[in-house]
């Protein structure tokens, strides 16, 4: 069985707005050994699976700095701390994001997952907005620019398939979106 190691200290290495960067020193239950971990702290994300009662799922399109690419994806974000769940936070997203707006009294959550458990200690949540409708004008932060598209849902598996959509995060959001489907 394997155990946890224990965590013996931690200091803080670096803050850097969006994350921050701790070492651990943790002690391995099978040797006894003392080993420098590094850990990269974020709030939790959500990503947001939009679909509109014609079928459609509602995408964005935006410029990302790391790998300097134009990618389609799905709305989401950091959740706020003032946020009180990922569901408020993936509708307040959907909204700034794209000016659309579902059913919130049936937004769900239907996936969880670990973006990189080996260095990174936060969730990303997805969450489901079924009905969604362009209500409100878009509302981007100082360093977004998207341009929201609509794509039929059946078309997803094509635009994973071609490489048109790579973010590995909105892959698994959209895998979350399938079981989901099929458990219906």
């Amino acid at each position: 069985m394997i155990e946890h190691w224990k965590k013996v200290g931690s200091k803080p290495l670096g803050d850097y707005r969006i994350f921050t960067v701790r070492s651990d020193i943790k002690v391995s239950p099978r040797n006894g050994k003392e080993h420098d971990f590094f850990v990269i702290d974020c709030v939790n994300w959500v990503n947001v699976i939009a679909t509109t009662p014609d079928d459609q799922i509602v995408l964005v399109e935006q410029y990302r700095h790391g790998s300097d690419t134009v990618e389609l994806e799905i709305p989401g974000g950091m959740m706020d701390p003032e946020d009180q769940s990922p569901i408020l936070t993936g509708l307040r997203e959907l909204r700034e994001e794209t000016g659309f707006e579902g059913k919130s009294d049936t937004a769900e959550i239907i996936g969880k997952i670990l973006p990189n458990p080996a260095i990174m200690s936060n969730i990303c949540y997805t969450v489901l907005v079924e009905n969604c409708v362009c209500k409100h004008p878009v509302a981007f932060d100082g360093t977004e620019d998207l341009i929201t598209k609509l794509v039929p849902i059946s078309s997803l598996p094509d635009l994973v398939r071609h490489g048109k959509i790579q973010h590995s995060l909105v892959v698994v959001a959209l895998y979350h979106y399938e079981l989901w489907r099929r458990g219906k």
